[in-house]
């Protein structure tokens, strides 16, 4: 009885392992352009195949199953570029007590939802910037969606984060309390080198830090760290192939990091013409998470759409427009955590309404960031050789951003999570 079970197994997986799947729509964005009557053939987990419908149907193995999706567009899977699955929207519970008061457990529970929900709107992969007080637990959630446990992104983690001592929060207890960070606090040559390889053998995929933060004397952003100890987290982490990231919201903050070498600035608030000049020189990315500024300042009060908008997002608006004058690659990246998770798609239609294209929006949520995040060998394109990361969306995002969330079909290294076909 054993034997006949393993068989089967066998048998089922050999089958499973021999599927070919042809897509076809009436345009195919490839993450570099958009092509009219092509389609992509998937065998197991890869792409085997991408080009013009007629010149694939000439050579199409007879057992390969065809879905035609007509008046659509298939694009590589979207990678969000800034998520916190482990929190969850603001205006439902404070981040101060999403830190100090949700057990953990709790918090893990609500990600796994999360990380449907995102799965389901077209994300395929997320870079995940830090656990904001949830210590591992992200690379716990990455595995049980590596092993099928749960539905999910595929997931680039941060881990804890960095934070000079006295800078992150949440705050305003006495002195004589200790409370819980969001972040690991570390200092200095020794205290930065161990936490970084701390933070790297606990399973990081990469080192973000808080570069400034809002503790200046009258509660504004400043610096956190010096150049130098910037510099010694990026030489410690690239010595074992991973990149860092800075959180940086201010100019002195954000020169301090690009100087240092960290490969994308988040926020980018206070960025200058001559910062953003300096940014595209290294090739260092903007991830500048559009949609968490204006979530915030609506659960601040700002009624959208009725009221002028506030002078931060003014502001905003024009610093994004230095940024892609300044050709600086721009990813796409929400912080998606600060409002809720799938809805994703909201940064993108903000990068369009800020003044990008939309086809550079999309090129900046597929190929970009694949390059940026150091997988472009495996995700971002739809390009013979790649994971079989695929999406459908009704319409044609290239023209009309907000069609990027008509998702009617999802599949994640050849395996289909979504069909409504």
């Amino acid at each position: 009885m054993k034997n006949l079970i393993f068989l089967l197994f066998l048998v089922s997986q050999t089958l499973q392992a021999q599927s070919i799947y042809y897509l076809k729509a009436d345009r195919l964005f490839d993450g570099e352009v958009v092509h009219e009557k092509w389609g992509v053939v998937v065998k197991d987990r890869k792409i085997e195949v991408v080009g013009n419908q007629t010149d694939i149907e000439r050579n199409l193995p007879a057992e390969a199953r065809t879905l035609d999706f007509g008046n659509a567009t298939l694009l590589p899977g979207l990678i969000e570029g800034h998520s916190h699955l482990l929190l969850h929207p603001y205006n439902e519970t404070s981040w101060d007590d999403q830190v100090l008061k949700e057990p953990r457990a709790m918090r893990v529970a609500r990600a796994t939802v999360h990380a449907e929900r995102t799965l389901m709107a077209g994300f395929t992969t997320v870079r995940d910037l830090g656990t904001e007080g949830a210590d591992y637990d992200d690379v716990g959630l990455k595995q049980a969606i590596n092993l099928g446990i749960i539905k999910g992104p595929r997931m680039i983690v941060a881990t804890r984060a960095l934070i000079a001592t006295g800078s992150y929060a949440p705050k305003g207890f006495s002195p004589d309390v200790s409370v819980a960070q969001g972040a690991e606090e570390a200092d200095g040559h020794d205290g930065l080198i161990k936490a970084v390889r701390t933070q790297i053998g606990k399973g990081a995929d990469l080192i973000k830090i808080y570069a400034d933060y809002r503790w200046g004397l009258m509660g504004e952003a400043r610096p956190t760290y010096t150049q130098e100890e910037i510099k010694l987290i990026v030489d410690i982490a690239s010595s074992s192939g991973r990149g860092v990231v800075a959180h940086a919201s201010t100019t002195e903050g954000m020169r301090r990091a690009i100087e240092a070498g960290v490969e994308t600035i988040e926020h980018g608030d206070a960025g200058t013409p001559e910062i953003f000049r300096l940014m595209a020189s290294k090739n260092v990315c903007l991830c500048p998470t559009l949609a968490a500024g204006d979530a915030i300042s609506q659960y601040r009060g700002w009624i959208k759409g009725s009221e002028p908008e506030p002078e931060r997002l003014q502001k905003k608006r024009i610093t994004f427009k230095q940024a892609l004058d300044a050709r600086v690659k721009i990813c796409m990246g929400g912080d998606v955590g600060v409002f809720a998770h799938g809805d994703n798609a909201r940064e993108m239609e903000m990068m369009v309404n800020y003044g990008m294209s939309a086809l550079e929006t999309l090129r900046s949520a597929t190929s970009v960031n694949a390059d940026a995040f150091h997988y472009t060998d495996k995700i971002g394109r739809l390009q013979g050789g790649l994971l079989a990361d695929i999406i459908v969306v009704e319409g044609n995002p290239s023209e009309q951003i907000s069609d990027i969330r008509r998702v009617k079909f999802v599949m994640k290294e050849g395996r289909i999570y979504k069909s409504e076909k």
